[in-house]
């Protein structure tokens, strides 16, 4: 005859907690997601600068990878 009390958890049991605890969490990190969007700060201008420098070192890589240059 079994008197011991069952500590363990089971399976079942486990994946029922597990899947409680997921949502929890998962409700937790949506909170701060439904801040309102913002527009871009940069002007016109801003936008439209060259953003792609060739330095030395992107020479060197693509000279070293043989990139048509």
């Amino acid at each position: 005859m079994r008197d011991s009390k069952r500590t363990t958890v089971g399976r079942r049991d486990f994946l029922r907690k597990l899947g409680i605890g997921a949502a929890g969490a998962g409700a937790t990190l949506a909170t701060p997601l439904t801040t309102s969007a913002q527009a871009d700060s940069e002007s016109d201008d801003e936008k439209r600068k060259p953003r792609y420098k060739e330095t030395d070192h992107v020479k060197a890589y693509y000279r070293v990878n043989r990139y048509p240059g």
